[in-house]
Formats: C-alpha cells, sequence, structure tokens
C-alpha cells in the first residue's frame, strides 16, 4: 500500500462512484480528506466522511459546485485552513448528457465543459500557489477513455471535454513540473457507478451487464480499481510521472470486438 501520512487531499464529486472510492482508498493511505459534492446532490456525503474517519484520518465535507469558481476557490481555502494544508487535488467531478449532436445548443455545449473541463482547471488553479509555495503537489483528474482514445456518439460535448482535459493535463504538467509539482490524469473505461448506470444518459444496469463478458478481463470496472491508481499517483512513488493520461479499461480499448 502507498504511503500517504501527513498529506492532504481534496477530492471533488466524492458523495459516489470513482469519488467516495477514492476518498477512502486516499484515507487508507494516511491522508487526511476534504470530500466535495454537489449542493442538493442525491447521494448522502455522511457515509463518505464515516469511511475517511475509520481510517483514522481528519474528513472535512464541504458543499461545491466546481462550475463555480467562488465554491471552488472557498473550498480550497476551508481545506488549507482547517486540515492545515493540500497535497493531493483529484478533479472528479462530472456529469454526462446524451444528446444528439445536431440539437446540441450552444449553452448545453458550454454547461457541461464548464464542469468537466474548466471545473478541473478551477481546482488545479486554486491549489496551485500553496502547492508552489510548498515545492510539492500531486494535481490529478478524472477523464475517459472517449475523448482521449475513443468517441461516444451522442455526447460530443462530454468527449471534448474529456479530450481536453488530456491537453491540459500535458501542458500543466511542463509548467509546474520546476515546483516539485506533477500533473496527471485516469481515463476509465467502463466503470460501474451511478453515473454509468443511469440509463437516459449513459449505458444502464442491462447494457453495463451485458457488455461485462465483451471486456477482455471478464467484468466491468469497479470505482475501487481506479481509486488504486489515484492512490499510486497520488504517492512518492509517482514522482518521475507526470503529463500522463493513464487508461484503465480491462483491455476494452486492445480489443477490436469490444
Amino acid at each position: 500500500m502507498f504511503r500517504l501520512d501527513g498529506r492532504v487531499a481534496f477530492v471533488t464529486g466524492a458523495a459516489s462512484g470513482i469519488g467516495t472510492a477514492t476518498a477512502a482508498a486516499l484515507a487508507r493511505c494516511g491522508a487526511d480528506v476534504a470530500v466535495t459534492y454537489f449542493p442538493g446532490d442525491p447521494y448522502d456525503i455522511a457515509p463518505v466522511v464515516a469511511a475517511v474517519e475509520a481510517e483514522g484520518r481528519r474528513a472535512l465535507a464541504i458543499a461545491c459546485d466546481v462550475a463555480d469558481r467562488g465554491d471552488v476557490d472557498g473550498a480550497v481555502a476551508r481545506t488549507l485552513a482547517e486540515l492545515g494544508g493540500l497535497d493531493i487535488v483529484v478533479a472528479n467531478a462530472g456529469i454526462a448528457r446524451v444528446v444528439p449532436s445536431a440539437e446540441l445548443d450552444d449553452e448545453r455545449f458550454a454547461q457541461l465543459i464548464d464542469v468537466d473541463l474548466t471545473g478541473v482547471f478551477r481546482c488545479f488553479r486554486a491549489a496551485l500557489p500553496h502547492m508552489v509555495e510548498r515545492g510539492h503537489g500531486r494535481l490529478l483528474a478524472t477523464s475517459s477513455i472517449v475523448g482521449p482514445f475513443m468517441g461516444w456518439a451522442e455526447h460530443v460535448h462530454y468527449t471534448s471535454a474529456k479530450g481536453g482535459v488530456a491537453g491540459l493535463v500535458r501542458s500543466l504538467a511542463i509548467e509546474v513540473a520546476r515546483h516539485g509539482i506533477t500533473v496527471n490524469a485516469v481515463a476509465p473505461g467502463v466503470i460501474e457507478t451511478p453515473q454509468s448506470s443511469d440509463p437516459v444518459n449513459s449505458m444502464g444496469p442491462e447494457l453495463l451487464r451485458d457488455f461485462a463478458p465483451r471486456v477482455p478481463v471478464g467484468r466491468v470496472g469497479r470505482p475501487e480499481d481506479v481509486a488504486a491508481l489515484y492512490a499510486y499517483l497520488a504517492s512518492d512513488e509517482a514522482s518521475y510521472l507526470t503529463g500522463q493520461v493513464l487508461l484503465i479499461d480491462g483491455g476494452v480499448s486492445l480489443s477490436l470486438g469490444y
């Protein structure tokens, strides 16, 4: 297990799925964790706080809309004030919406980009001054198999955002490397989460079940699979890895028969 003793992490979209699993994994490795959730989120943040505290670590729950700069800056400021620092950012919050491209108006395109891409940048930007001052940091983001590696019909705005995350981490990694800060993204394939289980905007439970045998490893991913990769990227062992988008998909992208 990677050790993050004395580190403080900030995880967005922590009320469910990959965010929940990542908060728990980082706590298990020894980090205190600020867990943020969208105001009005249907998922309860209390079990996430309990999971972090069960590992003997401090948890700080903060309502935060990543599409609002004031919310993000305030959440980072609270983390610094109440947990005493900030070493790891996991910009995980995101949304998916199905819209045929001919019907995709500017407003809906911009709204999704504002959450899934600009929201990542807002989190990174807020944390950077503190990380530069300390000479250490891990800036991490959730991209996707779609966008950087594959396409997804009727999700042009989503794939544009997730592809944009790849460009963001590559460029920012060069800019901040001299300050001891690494910048990476994780690109999950099909992971069973509340988002992928949405039958309207994503795959839905039946398609997830039917897709599993087509994955070379024989199953769809679990949030814990992605969380384990985040724990590595947050660790000192990953200090020489930066500017990368790491695909974690059970081999789907390797198989023409997917």
